[in-house]
C-alpha cells in the first residue's frame, strides 16, 4: 500500500483518512463534495463514540448509514455566497426526515463507492453551514446576573454533554461543586446562587474533536468570560455592573469625553502599555509596566501624555489589552536581566541580545497579539490577576487618560487565536465547538495565513462573539475606538454590524453615547458612528472575496471604517520590509544623497524594485543630471514616482481626487490601477484614511516605452497574486517590430504599514540604516523630524508611533515583539533614546547584523538629550500648526478636491520637493466657504534635499504669505531661514525642512 504524510504528521493510506475533513455539510438538506460518484453511491455515516474507520469495503463502526442523492441543479446561490471557495462542488440531498441535530453531536463521514462497491473515496464533514442554519441563536450568553441568582448559557451544538466546575480559589484545590448544564436547541444552561459572585469556574465540554479523531473531554473558559484566575484557567464570576469595581466618577465619565467635533481633528498615539512605565523612575514600583501608571498626576511619563494633549494628539492607542498568551500573569514567575550588567556592555556586542532572548518567554514582555480571550483585561498589567483587580484599574486607566484629554482605541486582534485543539491550556473556542471558530481549508485543516488558528467571521456565531465583545469594551470600559488587526481577514458584513451596533449605545441605556464615540455629527452623509480602523490587506484564503466579501482596503469604502495602508513609509522611507535596508526613498537620500547601495541592481525580489526599473525606462535608457551630477536614471525614476505617490495620500487617498501625473494629464484616483487593474486609490473621505497618518496610495503613470529587439522587462510580483509574470514582448501583446508601448507603471508596495508603528525598525532607525554613514546625527535628526511633518501637515488622520517624537531606537531591532524591556525602552525624561544597547536579536536581525553593527559601535549615531529635546519640540510644534487652522483637517472628499492643490507636478517637477497649497474662502464672496478666520490661504512647502532649495510658482506669485507664527517662534532657527517673495512667487526653503506659510486675514502686502 502506498503511503503519504498528511499536515498532522499521521500517516494515511490511498484512500483519504478521516483526519481529512473534504466534504461540507452546507444546509440541513445539502452536503457539499467535490467528488464525482459517476455510476455509483454516496453514504453519509455517523458514530457517536467516534468509532469510525475506513477499510477496503468502506466505513465501519456507524452507527447511522444513510444513502445520499446527487442533486444535478449543483450548490444553491445562498449557499454559493456563503462558502465560495467550493462553488464548484457537488451537491448531495440529505433526506429531510434525518434528525440532523442528533448526528452532529456524533463523528460524522462520508464516503463514495464504484459501481461495483468499492469504496473510491472517504472523508469527514466540515459542518459551520449547518450549524448556522439549525442553531444561530441571538439570546444570552455567558454569565448573567440578578438579584438573587447567577445563571450561566453556553453555545455547544455539538456537544453531548456539559458541566460547570465552580471552584472558590482562582487556583488549586478540588471543585466545590460539579454541575451538569441542561440544553436548549444547542444552547446550554443553568442557574445557581448569587454566592457564586467572586467564585471561578471551568467548563467540563464532551465533544467530538476532529483534530483526535475522539470524543473528548474538554476544559474550557467561558468564551464570554469577563474575569479570570492568574493563571488563566478559570473564568471569574464578575458581575461588571458592581458599583465596588468602579473607579469614583465612572458612571459619569460618558459626559466627560474630551470633545472631537470631526473624524478628520483625530491624531492617534501607538503605545505599549509596558513601555510607557517599566523603566521610569519616576513611577511608583509596584505601577510600572501596568495599568495604574496612567493614573499619576506627575510621572514623567504622563508628564509627556499631556504635552502631547496639548498640543493636538486626541487618541492613545494601546496595543493589546486582552488576556494574551506568552507573558505569565503571575510577577514572581518573570525572568529578568540585571540592566546594571547590560550597560556596560558595548553598543555593538551581541551578549544583551544574548541574555534577552535567553529569557524571552518567561519575562514580562509581549506585543501582545496572541490573543487567548478576547473580553478580559490582561493581567500581567494588573497589580494582582486575580480577582477584579484587572478590571478595576483598567477602568482606573481609561478615566486618567480621559481627564488629561485623550480618548482610547483598543487595539482588537480577532483575526486569530493563540491555540486550538482539545489540550492546549490557552485554547477556549476550539473546545467549546471544535471546527466551528476557526477557517479552515478545503482539506479540513485550520488556515494559519493571519499567523496561527485564523478565526472565521463568516461564520454567524464568530460573528456574533466578536460584535458582543465589542459592545462589552464599549459599554463597560467606555473606550472610544478600536483597531483591528488585519481587518481583512474580518469579513464585511462583520464590521459593518459592529458599526451599526455601537452606533446603536445610548447613554441613556447603555452609559455609553455610542454616537460620541469619535465623532459628534452627521459626517460626509452618514450618521454619527464609532470610529474604527483597521488593516484591510487583501491576502490569504480570504484574498479576493475567497471566503466571502471581506473587509479589505477597497471592500471597506464607504462605511466609515479607515484602513491600513502600508505605501506612505514605503515611499518615504524606501523599499519595504522584505526588500534590501539600505533601499532609499523620498525622504532617506535616493537621487539626492546616495548611500552607496546599488539601486540599479535588481533580483525582482520586491514589488518596488520592478516599479523602479520600470519607471528607470520610462525616464531614459542611460544616466541623467540632476543637481550638476550624474545619476543612474533609477534614482530620478524612483524620486518621481515616490513623489507622486506621497502627493495622493497627502490628499487623504481620495479616489476622486485629480492629479497631475509626469505628463502632465489629469487623473482621479479611481482611475489610477495598480498591478492586476486593481484602484490605487478607494477612500470616499478622508477619515477612511487613517492611521498612517496619510494613507498613501499610488500613481499610475502612463508613458512611452523605448523598446529594442529582444528587450524583456524584468519579472514583476504582484502583490496578493501568488504569482509573477515576465514582461516579455509576448506578455505585453507586442509585435516584434514595435518600438514603444504604453505602460502603466504602479507602485505595488508589500503587505506591511505605514511611516512608523510597533512593526518593523523605529522612524529613527531605519532613517539610520538607509541615509549615507557619513552624514551627521543632527541631519538625521532633522530627517526623522521632516517625516513626521509629511505625516501632520497632510489630509486625513495622522497616527504616530510613540518614542517617534523623541528620536526613539531599538538599537535596530527590526520585530521587537518579544524583545524585552532591554530593547523597547521609552525614556520621557528625555535623557536617553535607547540607541546602541547592543545588536537587536538574532533571529529576526542577523541576516543584517553586518550592516547594523558598524552603526552601532560609531559613538556619532547616538543623539545626544539636546537633539532629543528638539526633536520633542518640533514634534510639538507640528501638532500645533496642525490644529491652529481648520485647512489642515478638512473633513469632506469635495473640500480636499476643491482646496488643496500640488504645484511640483507636471514634466517639470523638482525632484525632493513637494508643494502643496490650501486655499479658504472668504466671508460673503461666492465661491469657496469660509473655514478659517485667521487664515485664507496656506502654503506647505516640503524640502526633502540635503541643501536649501527654491521653489517659483507663477500660480503663488502675489501672495500675502509669511512664515507660520509657530514656526517663527520656534527655537527651530534653521526653519525661520525660509522664505517667501510675492513679487516672483519664489519659494526658499532650507535643507530638510518644512515649512507652513499663511496668508493672515487682513494682511495689506507692501511688495
Amino acid at each position: 500500500m502506498a503511503f503519504k504524510k498528511c499536515e498532522n504528521f499521521c500517516y494515511v493510506g490511498k484512500w483519504d483518512n478521516l483526519l481529512y475533513s473534504r466534504a461540507f455539510w452546507v444546509s440541513k438538506s445539502i452536503i457539499a463534495w467535490n467528488v464525482d460518484v459517476v455510476d455509483g453511491s454516496c453514504y453519509l455515516y455517523a458514530s457517536k463514540v467516534a468509532a469510525l474507520s475506513v477499510t477496503d469495503d468502506g466505513i465501519q463502526g456507524h452507527d447511522v448509514e444513510i444513502k445520499l442523492e446527487e442533486d444535478c441543479s449543483g450548490l444553491p446561490q445562498n449557499v454559493i455566497e456563503k462558502f465560495p471557495h467550493i462553488r464548484d462542488y457537488r451537491a448531495f440531498k440529505v433526506s429531510p426526515a434525518l434528525d440532523v441535530k442528533k448526528l452532529l453531536k456524533c463523528q460524522l463521514a462520508v464516503a463514495a463507492f464504484n459501481s461495483h462497491g468499492k469504496c473510491s473515496n472517504a472523508t469527514g464533514l466540515q459542518m459551520p453551514g449547518i450549524l448556522d442554519e439549525l442553531f444561530s441563536y441571538d439570546g444570552p450568553l455567558g454569565a448573567l446576573y440578578s438579584g438573587e441568582s447567577v445563571s450561566l448559557y453556553l453555545w455547544a451544538p455539538t456537544a453531548q454533554a456539559v458541566h460547570v466546575h465552580i471552584y472558590k480559589d482562582p487556583v488549586g484545590g478540588g471543585p466545590l461543586e460539579i454541575i451538569p448544564l441542561e440544553e436548549t436547541n444547542g444552547v446550554w444552561s443553568t442557574k445557581g446562587p448569587k454566592s457564586w459572585e467572586g467564585c471561578y469556574y471551568v467548563y467540563e465540554v464532551s465533544v467530538y474533536h476532529p483534530s483526535t479523531l475522539q470524543i473528548e473531554k474538554c476544559y474550557a473558559n467561558d468564551p464570554y468570560a469577563r474575569g479570570l484566575s492568574s493563571d488563566g484557567r478559570r473564568t471569574l464570576f464578575v458581575n461588571l455592573d458592581t458599583n465596588g469595581l468602579k473607579p469614583e466618577g465612572w458612571d459619569e465619565l460618558a459626559d466627560k469625553k474630551p470633545d472631537i467635533d470631526s473624524f478628520s481633528d483625530i491624531s492617534i498615539y501607538e503605545l505599549h502599555i509596558r513601555d510607557f512605565s517599566a523603566n521610569d523612575n519616576t513611577v511608583y514600583p509596584d505601577f510600572r509596566g501596568g495599568y495604574l501608571a496612567f493614573t499619576l498626576e506627575d510621572s514623567a511619563g504622563v508628564l509627556h501624555l499631556k504635552k502631547l494633549s496639548n498640543a493636538g494628539i486626541t487618541h492613545v492607542h494601546l496595543l493589546p489589552t486582552f488576556q494574551f498568551a506568552g507573558v505569565d500573569d503571575e510577577k514572581e514567575n518573570w525572568k529578568h536581566v540585571d540592566f546594571k550588567i547590560m550597560e556596560k556592555l558595548s553598543p555593538d556586542s551581541d551578549e544583551q541580545q544574548m541574555q534577552i532572548t535567553a529569557i524571552q518567554n518567561d519575562d514580562a514582555y509581549n506585543w501582545g497579539y496572541n490573543p487567548v480571550l478576547w473580553g478580559v483585561p490582561k493581567g500581567s498589567y494588573a497589580s494582582d490577576p486575580n480577582g477584579p483587580c484587572r478590571i478595576i484599574e483598567f477602568r482606573k486607566m481609561i478615566q486618567a487618560l480621559n481627564h488629561i484629554g485623550l480618548c482610547v482605541v483598543l487595539d482588537v486582534v480577532y483575526n486569530h487565536l493563540h491555540a486550538s485543539g482539545p489540550v492546549d491550556k490557552d485554547s477556549v473556542l476550539d473546545k467549546i465547538v471544535p471546527g466551528y471558530y476557526l477557517r479552515r481549508n478545503t482539506d479540513g485543516f485550520i488556515e494559519n495565513s493571519t499567523c496561527v488558528n485564523n478565526t472565521a467571521s463568516e461564520h454567524y456565531m464568530v460573528e456574533r462573539l466578536i460584535v458582543d465583545d465589542l459592545l462589552s469594551w464599549a459599554m463597560n470600559y467606555k473606550v472610544d475606538g478600536f483597531r483591528f488587526d488585519l481587518m481583512g481577514h474580518i469579513m464585511k458584513h462583520t464590521m459593518v454590524k459592529a458599526k451599526d451596533a455601537l452606533c446603536s449605545l445610548t447613554t441613556e441605556r447603555d452609559g455609553v453615547d455610542g454616537s460620541r464615540i469619535y465623532l459628534n455629527e452627521v459626517f460626509y452623509g452618514e450618521v454619527p458612528t464609532p470610529w474604527r480602523y483597521g488593516e484591510g490587506w487583501d491576502f490569504g484564503e480570504v484574498a479576493k472575496n475567497g471566503r466571502g466579501i471581506n473587509a479589505s482596503q477597497f471592500n471597506i469604502c464607504g462605511t466609515g471604517i479607515g484602513s491600513f495602508n502600508d505605501r506612505i513609509r514605503d515611499a518615504m522611507l524606501g523599499g519595504s520590509p522584505f526588500g534590501h535596508p539600505l533601499q532609499q526613498g523620498f525622504i532617506t537620500g535616493l537621487l539626492l544623497e546616495p548611500n552607496g547601495h546599488d539601486h540599479d541592481c535588481f533580483k525582482a525580489d520586491t514589488a518596488l524594485n520592478c516599479i523602479l526599473f520600470i519607471n528607470c525606462w520610462v525616464m531614459s535608457f542611460g544616466n541623467l543630471r540632476f543637481g550638476g551630477k550624474r545619476y543612474p536614471s533609477i534614482y530620478i525614476a524612483a524620486a518621481g514616482l515616490f513623489m507622486k505617490i506621497q502627493l495622493v495620500g497627502m490628499a487623504a487617498n481620495l479616489r476622486d481626487f485629480v492629479l497631475t501625473d509626469c505628463e502632465g494629464n489629469e487623473r482621479k484616483g479611481s482611475e489610477v490601477f495598480m498591478y492586476g487593474g486593481t484602484p490605487v486609490a478607494y477612500a470616499l473621505c478622508p477619515t477612511e484614511t487613517d492611521l498612517l497618518s496619510v494613507i498613501l496610495r499610488s500613481v499610475k503613470i502612463s508613458c512611452k516605452l523605448p523598446l529594442s529587439k529582444g528587450n524583456r522587462l524584468p519579472v514583476l510580483y504582484g502583490q496578493g497574486e501568488g504569482s509573477k509574470s515576465d514582461l516579455s514582448r509576448e506578455t505585453w501583446g507586442l509585435d516584434t517590430d514595435a518600438k514603444y508601448c504604453t505602460a502603466w507603471i504602479n507602485w505595488n508596495g508589500q503587505l506591511v504599514n505605514y511611516v512608523s508603528a510597533h512593526d518593523n525598525e523605529t522612524l529613527f532607525d531605519i532613517i539610520s540604516l538607509k541615509t549615507p554613514v557619513e552624514i551627521s546625527v543632527e541631519e538625521r535628526c532633522r530627517i526623522n523630524h521632516f517625516a513626521t511633518s509629511v505625516i501632520a501637515l497632510s489630509q486625513g488622520i495622522p497616527f504616530f508611533h510613540a518614542g517617534d517624537e523623541m528620536l526613539r531606537s531599538k538599537s535596530l531591532d527590526r520585530d521587537s515583539y518579544n524583545s524585552g524591556d532591554w530593547f523597547n525602552r521609552l525614556d520621557f525624561t528625555y535623557n536617553s533614546n535607547n540607541w546602541g544597547v547592543g545588536l537587536p536579536p538574532k533571529e529576526k536581525n542577523e541576516k543584517n547584523w553586518s550592516l547594523i553593527q558598524p552603526r552601532l559601535a560609531d559613538p556619532s549615531f547616538k543623539p545626544q538629550r539636546s537633539h532629543i529635546l528638539a526633536a520633542a519640540e518640533n514634534f510639538m510644534n507640528l501638532l500645533r500648526i496642525r490644529y491652529s487652522s481648520p485647512l489642515f483637517r478638512l473633513r469632506t472628499a469635495n473640500a480636499i478636491q476643491e482646496r488643496v492643490r500640488f504645484h511640483n507636478t507636471g514634466p517639470s517637477w523638482v525632484p525632493g520637493i513637494i508643494v502643496m497649497s490650501i486655499e479658504d474662502g472668504n466671508e460673503g464672496v461666492p465661491g469657496l466657504s469660509q473655514l478659517d478666520r485667521n487664515f485664507s490661504y496656506v502654503v506647505v512647502i516640503f524640502n526633502a534635499c540635503p541643501t536649501e532649495a527654491s521653489f517659483v510658482s507663477p500660480t503663488l506669485r502675489g501672495k500675502t504669505l509669511q512664515l507660520h507664527p509657530i514656526q517663527v517662534k520656534s527655537t527651530d532657527d534653521v526653519v525661520k531661514n525660509s522664505s517667501y517673495q510675492p513679487s516672483s512667487g519664489c519659494f526658499t526653503v532650507p535643507a530638510r525642512t518644512t515649512s507652513v506659510f499663511v496668508e493672515p486675514r487682513g494682511y495689506i502686502c507692501d511688495d
